[in-house]
This record gives C-alpha cells, structure tokens and sequence, in this order.
C-alpha cells in the first residue's frame, strides 16, 4: 500500500479522501484541500484534511497539485 505522508501535502491540492461514513464501501470523495488536520507526519488510515467543500476525511490519493 502507498503510504501519503503529512510532508507531501499542501493546501489546494486536490485528492481523494474517503469520508467517515464511506469507509465500509470505500467510496472516494474528489476535493480541493482547505486544512490538514493530522498533526503526525503519518497515519497507517491516511491523513485527515478538510476540502473546500467542508468536507473531512482521510487522503487516499494525490489527483494533482493545484496553482
């Protein structure tokens, strides 16, 4: 499994998380990251940002970095 750590993110990167409610199914939610909210540099779950959208939930993939 490909680890995301805490250091390779940044705000306006747009990823997908799994919300809280989505992680028996694994459905993947697209957004734009507002906050991260994990502190450590990483989490074996992933780490938890907030999207623009209000969104919260854990990264599980890098879509593009954001200019």
């Amino acid at each position: 499994m490909n680890e995301i750590k805490r250091v390779n993110l940044k705000t306006g990167m747009q990823v997908k998380i799994v919300l809280k409610e989505d992680q028996r199914t694994g459905k993947l939610t697209e957004g734009i990251v507002k906050d991260i909210l994990t502190k450590s540099p990483k989490h074996p779950h992933g780490i938890k940002v907030r999207l623009e959208s209000g969104e919260v939930g854990r990264v599980k993939e890098i879509m593009k970095e954001v200019l």
